[in-house]
């Protein structure tokens, strides 16, 4: 049976992506779990020739993947502490926000944007279903709505100056009915600020371990600016964020709204056009660039193998189980991957089984290689393990291409 892409209702017809069956990606085990059959989904992707949405094949399986494990706090990573910050002062001068404003931030998490808001003695509140996140905003003095956000609970909202949405638009399973209540909820002269992946990033980068079945939507400028434009918003400005692997901030507002529109949005659109967004191909190319880097990562390990040396990966990022799994890589390739996480230590990756040590086993059983599976951060984990590099161990990164250093 055909699926009909989610926001415009075509047939979906582009395949843009197969990565088989696995497990959600933060769906991780305890050593007593490999006593019980491990639930696994297609992870398979698909893009609307209309509209350009790509979308997964899958999106219906929601009430299985977000459960109260999936939660985390944003406020565990500095880096995205200070980028909110700076987003907050940001927002705060160039919209004029002040002690009579109306700030709502959609997924707000444990309070990690907002919290800039109530130093400056400006009104604002969350939308936030998980409770362990929304508990710890509270305790900050956020107001915390905790629910998922939707015309349902729009229609109980009061109207904000600012709504900021960051890392959700690709989260939301019903995507029409998530703009529509931004629209209903944002002020007449309001801004709704939204920060996402770009596709064309991923796509130019080959970063296909970014794809998880929690991830329902890969969004393009271009595919943005039709879904907006349905619900009756206008995309008035763009920026280009390196978050994520690269990230757009889209600015948006009524389209009958007074904010001028920027050279920005046009410009974007056109290099994505350029890049052949707007066509078939595209899309269909993508999916042997996945297999290049995959078959690279693939064989890299079968001859560390052949050779004799060992193997440890860092990080047991959503990232890593996305490769690992299409790879089919196990235990026998890869023994063990340490990660700082207290909540991952111990616990097995999904799918592929691998133990998660500690970073002292690092120390302990020095690698030839390391995997940095979070590439986003490797220079941040080859400064943590100098010490392993001043011994010999030579750290390795499979995306965009297969990197082995010196």
């Amino acid at each position: 049976m055909t699926q009909l892409c989610r926001h415009c209702a075509a047939p979906l017809s582009i395949r843009f992506l197969d990565l088989g069956f696995a497990p959600p990606s933060n769906a991780y085990l305890t050593p007593e779990d490999l006593q019980k059959p491990e639930v696994t989904f297609p992870l398979r992707l698909l893009a609307c020739g209309t509209c350009r949405l790509v979308q997964t094949e899958d999106f219906a399986a929601a009430d299985a993947l977000f459960t109260e494990d999936y939660a985390y706090f944003s406020s565990t990573s500095q880096g995205w502490l200070d980028h909110a910050a700076r987003y907050a002062d940001m927002a705060i001068k160039r919209f004029g926000l002040g002690p009579k404003s109306h700030v709502m931030e959609v997924a707000s998490n444990d309070g990690y944007l907002l919290k800039n808001f109530v130093a400056k003695g400006i009104p604002c509140v969350g939308v936030e279903p998980t409770q362990s996140t929304a508990d710890a905003a509270r305790a900050q003095g956020i107001p915390v709505v905790q629910d998922f956000f939707g015309m349902e609970l729009a229609a109980t909202l009061d109207q904000a100056d600012l709504i900021a949405g960051n890392n959700v638009y690709a989260h939301v399973p019903d995507i029409n009915d998530f703009t529509a209540a931004l629209k209903a909820t944002l002020k007449p002269q309001g801004v709704i600020t939204l920060e996402f992946p770009h596709l064309m990033q991923l796509v130019t980068l080959r970063q296909f371990d970014t794809v998880y079945h929690e991830h329902f939507s890969y969004l393009s400028l271009l595919a943005v600016d039709r879904i907006f434009a349905a619900a009756g918003l206008r995309i008035f400005d763009v920026e280009e964020l390196p978050t994520h692997g690269g990230s757009l901030r889209i600015f948006g507002c009524h389209d009958t709204a007074d904010h001028a529109q920027h050279g920005s949005v046009a410009a974007l659109m056109e290099r994505e056009r350029e890049n052949g967004m707007d066509g078939d191909d595209f899309y269909l190319a993508f999916q042997s660039q996945a297999d290049d880097v995959k078959n690279d990562f693939l064989r890299f390990l079968l001859q560390a193998k052949a050779e004799g040396k060992s193997v440890a990966g860092y990080g047991a990022a959503a990232k890593g189980n996305t490769i690992m799994n299409y790879a089919g890589v196990r235990p026998d390739l890869l023994p063990f991957i340490c990660d700082a996480a207290p909540a991952k230590i111990g616990k097995l990756m999904p799918g592929s089984h691998i133990p998660i040590l500690a970073p002292a086993a690092l120390r302990e059983n020095r690698p030839d290689y390391l995997i940095i599976l979070p590439w986003n951060i490797a220079a941040e984990v080859k400064t943590q393990c100098s010490d392993l590099a001043a011994l010999g161990t030579r750290f390795v990164t499979a995306v965009p291409k297969l990197q082995v250093s010196e």
